[in-house]
């Protein structure tokens, strides 16, 4: 992740340069932003630091938007747009975030934790990049996001579009995290198939990861749908592709 995320986005971004590539828009992610206990809905100006990062995801995710910052004080002509979960069409891996549609509208969620995100139906976040790229100022960041629901109501929203029941055993993070070091262990022992949960996932879900749009709407004119509309929309795609077992 980080050969990728930190030494790929520098070895894009000089080229780039090298090619005198005019305007750039670098897709960092609201993973890099500042979450704290009495910020209800953090922002492009929350603080952070490097220590709040959990996980190689964040970890690499954060210091790749440092390297980014560092460019453009060197003169990089670079916008940078921090995108909340993205939910919509052609999620092909699937995503972790389009598994657990995937899953809860197949019955595969009987629980869930206490937890919350930000949902934004993915073709609004490249309606945001196009914005940014014409729109957007250099150096500056703007979140990407839609709605702020807790995931009990993202379930319930998944699963009465399918018609089935929301889950109604809500499992405690620490009863959850013994269980995701064992589902990696088991994961990197057989390598073909990828944990359930994880440690990193746990740990970040002790969060509210609530963010706002504010900025991008006032200064790009940056628009977003329901959550809602957002799901309908994944679940029919995977339906209509045969992802429904």
């Amino acid at each position: 992740m980080f050969k990728i995320n930190v030494g790929g986005t520098c070895n894009v971004l000089l080229a780039a340069l090298d090619a005198g590539v005019k305007s750039i828009v670098y897709t960092s992610s609201v993973a890099t932003l500042g979450i704290h206990p009495n910020v209800p809905v953090s922002d492009e100006e929350t603080s952070v630091s490097y220590e709040d990062m959990i996980g190689a995801y964040k970890q690499s995710k954060f210091l790749a938007e440092q390297e980014v910052m560092a460019l453009v004080k060197k003169g990089a002509p670079v916008v940078i747009v921090n995108p909340s979960a993205p939910v919509g069409p052609r999620d092909i891996k699937p995503t972790p975030t389009g598994q657990m549609i995937l899953d809860a509208a197949q019955g595969k969620m009987p629980a869930y934790v206490d937890t919350g995100l930000n949902v934004v139906h993915v073709e609004d976040a490249a309606e945001g990049h196009l914005q940014a790229y014409e729109k957007g100022v250099i150096g500056e960041r703007y979140i990407l996001g839609g709605e702020n629901l807790t995931l009990l109501q993202i379930l319930t929203l998944i699963t009465k579009y399918v018609n089935r029941r929301p889950p109604s055993i809500k499992l405690p993070q620490k009863a959850l995290l013994p269980i995701a070091y064992a589902a990696e262990f088991a994961s990197r022992l057989t390598g073909n198939w990828e944990p359930f949960v994880t440690a990193d996932g746990v740990k970040m879900s002790t969060k509210l990861m609530y963010f706002s749009s504010e900025k991008a709407r006032k200064r790009l004119g940056y628009k977003s749908r329901s959550a809602q509309e957002a799901i309908a929309d994944s679940i029919d795609w995977y339906r209509a592709n045969g992802y429904f077992k």
